[in-house]
């Protein structure tokens, strides 16, 4: 195999197993050539190394295949050109040098190639640069006038409170601007409300922290509706001290009218309190159980009442009815119920039945809290004489 052929990378020839590639196989050399006329070279592989090859003027190579390259080894797609350039291009460049920047600076001569069939050749023409002096310009005689814009007059000049005016105006656009600008720095966690607290994440936590906090306290501060019962076996009893005597007792069938002071005997129930109990009002209502007519009213000022106990309470009443005529029902069941006990079997007299309605109002709860209780066995608070009407 010829040395000019082999490959000088050792992994093809050491250690490996032979190819099996013809490329690889070592072949005799051909016999010297003797006559290029009477047959025709078996072997392309000697166009390219074998000194004795005719030229590329010979008549040989230009009727007979050859493995070198020539005008019929490529693809005829159109116009011919010199593979390695033509002489055409080689005498342009002898002629006069060529710039490549001469169509960017406008200094050098510019050069562009022919077109439209006007040469075919890969020669460069130069395209001289327009003169300053050959460009045309307009005569007075073909332009128009030119209009000239209308400038106002200057107005007066701005005054002092004019400019304060705009002064002022403009800070507080400043001042605005700034503010959307902190804004938008503190949302994105950029910055925070007091210098580098209170930042987003920060203030999240903290109003996190602050509601479990406030919810705690209020827990244990907010008062809660305390339950009120009345004493069932003594409901009502007999007024004294400074009430009883500002309200008198009476009993009368023309007109039919009654009045007598009284006090419910209530308990107070603060066992879900965790603080005392302010109570600033306390007012009463008394109905009649069977006929639901007003019959009486009371109330209480500002009273403390202590956590967690039972907590004793006499609520002043002041009966008072007005009736047509004594068939009136009302006044007749209270009238039976107040009368001497002489007139009675037994000395018992009959009961009174009344409901008791009592609004109230407590610091630390908004609005008026209601409750009420059915009394159906109560005794009259009061006795009139055996001479009584």
């Amino acid at each position: 195999m010829d040395h000019d052929r082999k490959s000088v990378v050792s992994s093809f020839y050491g250690g490996r197993r032979a190819s099996g590639d013809a490329l690889q196989q070592d072949f005799p050399s051909p016999a010297p050539y003797a006559d290029y006329t009477s047959h025709a070279r078996q072997d392309s592989r000697s166009s390219f190394f074998n000194p004795n090859a005719p030229g590329r003027g010979s008549v040989e190579l230009l009727n007979k295949q050859s493995a070198g390259y020539n005008n019929t080894t490529f693809f005829d797609g159109g116009r011919q050109e010199p593979v390695k350039g033509g002489y055409d291009e080689e005498a342009a460049l002898r002629d006069e040098p060529f710039d490549i920047y001469a169509d960017f600076n406008n200094q050098g001569p510019r050069y562009s190639r022919a077109a439209f069939g006007a040469d075919n050749g890969y020669r460069y023409r130069r395209v001289n640069s327009p003169s300053l002096s050959k460009i045309e310009t307009p005569s007075e005689a073909t332009t128009a006038p030119v209009e000239m814009v209308t400038v106002p007059a200057l107005g007066p000049e701005w005054q002092k409170s004019e400019m304060g005016t705009v002064i002022k105006q403009t800070q507080r656009e400043e001042r605005s601007e700034r503010r959307a600008q902190k804004w938008k720095e503190w949302r994105r966690g950029e910055r925070g409300l007091c210098g580098r607290y209170f930042t987003r994440k920060f203030t999240a936590w903290f109003l996190f922290c602050f509601a479990i906090a406030v919810g705690i306290v209020l827990a244990f501060t907010i008062p809660r509706v305390p339950d009120f019962q009345i004493n069932q076996q003594d409901p009502l009893q007999q007024a004294t001290g400074s009430f009883n005597q500002s309200i008198p007792v009476a009993f009368n069938r023309f007109p039919a009218n009654f009045s007598f002071p009284g006090v419910a005997d209530l308990q107070v129930d603060t066992q879900s309190n965790f603080l005392p109990l302010v109570i600033e009002k306390i007012h009463a209502d008394v109905y009649d159980l069977i006929t639901n007519r007003q019959i009486g009213v009371g109330d209480v000022g500002h009273m403390t009442f202590p956590a967690k106990q039972f907590s004793h309470l006499s609520m002043p009443l002041n009966f008072s009815y007005v009736a047509s005529n004594d068939s009136d029902q009302t006044w007749n069941n209270w009238y039976n119920g107040c009368r001497n006990a002489a007139f009675d079997t037994n000395n018992q007299r009959p009961p009174v039945q009344f409901r008791l309605v009592l609004g109230f109002k407590i610091t630390g709860l908004i609005g008026t809290k209601h409750t009420a209780t059915d009394v159906t066995n109560a005794n009259c608070p009061i006795e009139l004489p055996q001479n009584a009407a």
